[in-house]
């Protein structure tokens, strides 16, 4: 394949994929107006952030699974599609039930869309690039994820809350022509069955937690003990139908385990980060347009380090440069026990450009290590397993700071994890050389 068909491929993926973390992002600044002019409260409109999360991190499993079954470049389409015409509905959205539900819709397309367009990447890019391309790929949803709150601000109030939705429209268009045109049809597995039961135990699971992650108010013995019970059904599935959603063998591989509970550790410190900055600076009294900055340095240094460290994994190896992201990752964490309310300006902004930069100098390395991990045929169920641990990270980073936001114990707490992920990394490594070693011996 020619460099400029690879880079039209990627051009088509990127378009689409980096909607689903502006999309993510954008709204939170409307949250105000758009709870304004539908007249409900603040606390009720942030029923349209969880529905999205919930949705995205229920879907992309089930996604990754429909894409390996009927052809990624398939869903991938249907993933945009959904998008556009529910970005649309969204804009004209009259309560806040339809709102919720519309934008339910438009998380469903961007679900389909993340592990379908991972999962074309492992197709079309060969091996040696892999890595490169996941730096891209992490720099721009990173940007994505930044460049959101801004262009939100913006489009509010140079038009109204219905912008941010119809901004997606254009660029959707563009995935969809390109996407269509230069993405090949990828081969499909054999097995034409799709796990319905499964899906739903998995999904009820993935809801629950959800819910009680992101609204304490749903926590009592009750929910738990439905939570269970699904996670018991949903084993039970698994381990006894012919063709499970999940398989439950893929997590015996050492780098498809590891790699999951990378993402997972690496968006908690992350989430719990971006989440708690804003809280704590209001309380120094920082002005919005002071705390917005230092988001904006944290999520550009993350964007240009995912590139970087796309760089270095294909250079030095995967495994160092988790090591690298999750070591620098302990150190900054160290920098935070300074945030007190005689801060510096200047304090902060270097040690959220060093913690934007930890975040992602892994990602690329992650991200490759979980797809190379499995077969082709699996890319895609690997891929939405991948994005749901990615969002289960940030659900609790958002349970987390809820519960310890300017306490010392937060830091702590991000402290251990993040040397979690530090011992992790390094026993993976061990265990990696050790198996080559054998290899060479026997």
């Amino acid at each position: 394949m020619s460099r400029s068909k690879e880079f039209l491929i990627l051009l088509a993926i990127l378009t689409g994929t980096i909607l689903v973390p502006v999309n993510s992002t954008m709204i939170a600044v409307g949250l105000p107006t758009i709870a304004s002019e539908l007249s409900v409260s603040v606390s009720d409109i942030t029923w349209v952030v969880t529905i999205y999360l919930i949705v995205m991190a229920v879907a992309q499993p089930i996604a990754g699974k429909l894409g390996d079954i009927y052809g990624n470049k398939k869903v991938l389409l249907i993933g945009f599609s959904l998008l556009i015409i529910f970005s649309v509905a969204c804009a004209f959205s009259f309560n806040l039930v339809s709102l919720i539900i519309f934008r339910s819709l438009q998380a469903l397309g961007g679900a389909l869309v993340t592990p379908n367009a991972t999962a074309i990447i492992r197709y079309v890019i060969p091996k040696d690039k892999i890595s490169n391309v996941f730096g891209i790929f992490g720099m721009s949803m990173g940007l994505g994820a930044a460049v959101g709150p801004l262009l939100g601000s913006e489009l509010i109030s140079l038009f109204n809350w219905e912008a941010i939705f119809w901004v997606n429209i254009p660029f959707l268009l563009m995935a969809i022509l390109l996407s269509w045109l230069m993405i090949p049809n990828l081969s499909k597995t054999k097995t034409n069955s799709l796990d319905i039961f499964g899906s739903i135990y998995l999904g009820s699971v993935l809801t629950f937690i959800t819910l009680l992650l992101t609204h304490n108010e749903y926590l009592s013995v009750w929910t738990i003990l439905i939570l269970l019970l699904f996670i018991g059904l949903f084993i039970y599935q698994e381990r006894t139908t012919q063709a499970p959603l999940i398989e439950f063998p893929m997590f015996k591989n050492r780098a498809f385990f590891s790699s999951n509970l990378s993402i997972l550790i690496n968006n908690f410190v992350m989430y719990s980060t971006i989440l708690f900055i804003p809280i704590l600076l209001k309380s120094y009294h920082f002005t919005i347009n002071k705390i917005g900055s230092l988001l904006f340095y944290f999520s550009l240094a993350m964007s240009i380090s995912a590139l970087v460290g796309g760089k270095l994994a294909n250079k030095f190896g995967k495994e160092k440069v988790i090591i690298l992201s999750f070591l620098l990752s302990s150190f900054t964490v160290l920098f935070y026990f300074g945030f007190t309310p005689k801060v510096t300006y200047l304090y902060l902004m270097s040690t959220l450009l060093l913690g934007g930069f930890s975040a992602g100098i892994g990602a690329a390395a992650m991200q490759s290590t979980n797809i190379e991990s499995v077969s082709k045929e699996k890319s895609g169920v690997a891929a939405g397993i991948y994005s749901t641990f990615r969002y289960m990270g940030g659900m609790m980073a958002s349970a987390a700071v809820s519960i310890y936001v300017g306490k010392t114990f937060l830091y702590v707490l991000l402290l251990i994890v993040s040397v979690i992920g530090l011992i992790l990394s390094i026993v993976l490594t061990l265990g990696q050389a050790k198996a080559v070693k054998k290899y060479l011996v026997g």
